[in-house]
């Protein structure tokens, strides 16, 4: 019985060890980003923290203006996401009881679309803030990231806020197909 037990053993070790190397990776690059954001002074023009930012060079005058609005745009998307995070965590246990109610789950279903909805308008609202500031060119690069790396097929849209979300306002830019 050992021999047949060994192989799966050693299997489920080696994932483990790979999704714990994994989770590890993905908050060093999480951690990376935000302790360039909280060396970062608020208003300090010359610390452009923001990777997508950078890659559009903003200049310092531009940076002034566009760097309290990204700081207030990832508060406000971090709350609706960790809202959002935890309705579907409620989807998911209620999913997990012997007789899930359908109905509450409908219900947090709704609520799930209310914040994606909210999601939505915070995003347009910081695009057009944003817009405002960036030059001609700089708009057409800035939302020619957005058409090139905005699918599903590549985890999620590019605005995505939060850690985890590589790419997003805020996160490195995602390269590559």
């Amino acid at each position: 019985m050992w021999k047949q037990t060994k192989p799966a053993l050693v299997l489920l070790s080696i994932a483990l060890n790979v999704a714990f190397a994994g989770v590890w990776l993905a908050y060093a690059a999480a951690s990376r980003v935000e302790s360039q954001e909280k060396r970062a002074e608020p208003g300090d023009s010359a610390s452009v923290w923001c990777p997508l930012h950078r890659q559009l060079n903003v200049t310092p005058d531009q940076w002034r203006e566009i760097e309290p609005r990204l700081r207030a745009f990832r508060v406000a998307a971090d709350e609706i996401c960790g809202q959002i995070g935890e309705l579907r965590r409620g989807i998911i246990d209620q999913l997990a009881t012997p007789n899930p109610d359908l109905h509450a789950i409908n219900a947090k279903q709704e609520e799930i679309l209310a914040g994606q909805r909210r999601m939505h308008g915070l995003v347009i609202e910081q695009l057009t803030s944003e817009k405002k500031v960036l030059t001609a060119e700089q708009q057409q690069r800035l939302f020619d990231m957005f058409r090139s790396q905005s699918g599903c097929g590549r985890g999620g849209p590019l605005l995505v806020p939060g850690r985890g979300h590589e790419g997003s306002i805020g996160q490195p830019p995602r390269t590559g197909g």
